[in-house]
């Protein structure tokens, strides 16, 4: 999988919308941010299941990092001089050489929940984010190969435990009573001596994770089960179920489908609905209904006053209904309000708003909210001096 900057590197948005990297690691502010994302795939594109996929893959490899972390500092505490630490942490952690080890050491607290921006446009795809993308798939690519190694020697140990277990059984069935009380003192003495501290994530939450993946997105009837290329995910279950695997790179491909189906199906719809518009489609019917009901109401006022001859004065009442019918309907074909573009609110859902954060969308929002409010002054008012000044005639 192609990976993309890590989630410390800075980018400046205040020029450009943001891209769904930073909405999905969470740098982004309301109205794009990744609640109004969840929602909007939620409600409008019915397909929020791809993005819950894809978050819980992301929780899934979180955990592998916090393991990792818990994993290396258990490897140093069982060291028993400082000069050993680097000895040990590479024999415990799979590392081959001193290099790739002191880069670990490096890195290893940079784990963290978050898949990372690149930059939105050619003009920001800058040299440092091509250097954070690489170090990323590197960081992926050392810590599923730690997982790997660390499944091995976990299963090695098991069947070692295994064996001495039945070495053991076998003395017992022979009547050697030294043999099993000697066995029965180095099993306590080695679990006296075991320093290592009790880990807050345990590689049965990794396994548990990875499984619960599959089974709830992936098989085919699965409960929310989710539409992958058949190769793949015959590619994912292989490893989970009959290798053993529980790694992250188990779901790059998965996760990077998923990734650029949403990045080409839903997203530029979002950035449509959210960044160029502040309304919601519950929100815009009832605009469209009002703006009918007031443009029939005015239409039929303003005949009946011309028709019946009464004065200009009077018709002036046709203002209210004529501008209530223009700025709704403006409001439903441009899915904006300009008033609360101009005050600074969008909608999350139906009669709940939220301030808008994020500075190039509060900007947009602005523009686009000062030219929807041009026109609908200029049409009400056309319409207002039309209707109004039209000369009377009693039928």
């Amino acid at each position: 999988m192609a990976s993309r900057p890590s989630t410390g590197d800075t980018v400046d948005r205040s020029n450009r919308l943001p891209n769904l990297d930073e909405v999905l690691s969470r740098q982004t502010l309301p109205p794009v941010d990744l609640y109004s994302f969840y929602i909007y795939m939620r409600d409008q594109q019915r397909s929020v299941d791809y993005l819950d996929f894809y978050l819980d893959i992301s929780q899934h490899l979180s955990l592998c990092r916090h393991y990792v972390r818990e994993l290396r500092r258990s490897v140093l505490l069982e060291s028993p001089t400082p000069d050993l630490n680097e000895k040990s942490g590479a024999a415990r952690l799979g590392t081959g050489g001193s290099k790739e080890s002191s880069n670990y050491r490096g890195n290893g607290d940079s784990f963290d929940l978050g898949e990372s921006s690149n930059p939105f446009g050619d003009a920001a795809r800058s040299v440092h984010s091509e250097k954070s993308m690489h170090t990323m798939q590197s960081e992926e690519h050392h810590l599923s190969r730690i997982l790997r190694d660390d499944n091995r020697n976990s299963w090695t140990k098991q069947q070692q435990a295994g064996h001495s277990d039945s070495q053991r059984s076998r003395g017992s069935s022979l009547g050697l009573g030294r043999l099993n009380t000697g066995g029965h003192d180095s099993s306590q003495t080695s679990s006296n001596q075991d320093p290592s501290p009790q880990h807050t994530v345990t590689r049965a939450d990794i396994r548990a994770s990875a499984e619960k993946i599959l089974y709830t997105f992936l098989l085919p009837g699965s409960e929310r089960e989710i539409i992958l290329p058949q190769g793949v995910v015959n590619l994912i279950a292989e490893a989970i179920e009959n290798e053993g695997r529980d790694d992250p790179e188990v779901f790059d491909e998965a996760k990077e489908y998923v990734f650029q189906a949403m990045e080409r199906d839903a997203y530029p719809g979002f950035l449509r609905a959210k960044a160029l518009g502040n309304l919601v489609p519950p929100s815009l019917m009832l605009r469209l209904v009002i703006g009918l009901l007031a443009m029939f109401g005015a239409f039929w006022t303003s005949f009946i006053l011309i028709f019946l001859d009464y004065s200009r004065a009077l018709r002036c009442v046709v203002i209210v209904p004529f501008t209530i019918g223009v700025y709704a309907l403006a409001s439903h074909q441009y899915t904006l309000d300009p008033i609360l573009a101009m005050v600074g609110y969008s909608e999350y859902t139906f009669f709940h708003y939220v301030k808008v954060k994020e500075p190039f969308v509060r900007k947009l929002l602005r523009k686009r909210g000062l030219a929807v409010g041009w026109w609908v002054f200029w049409i009400a008012l056309a319409l207002i001096i039309l209707f109004v000044f039209v000369p009377g005639k009693r039928l």
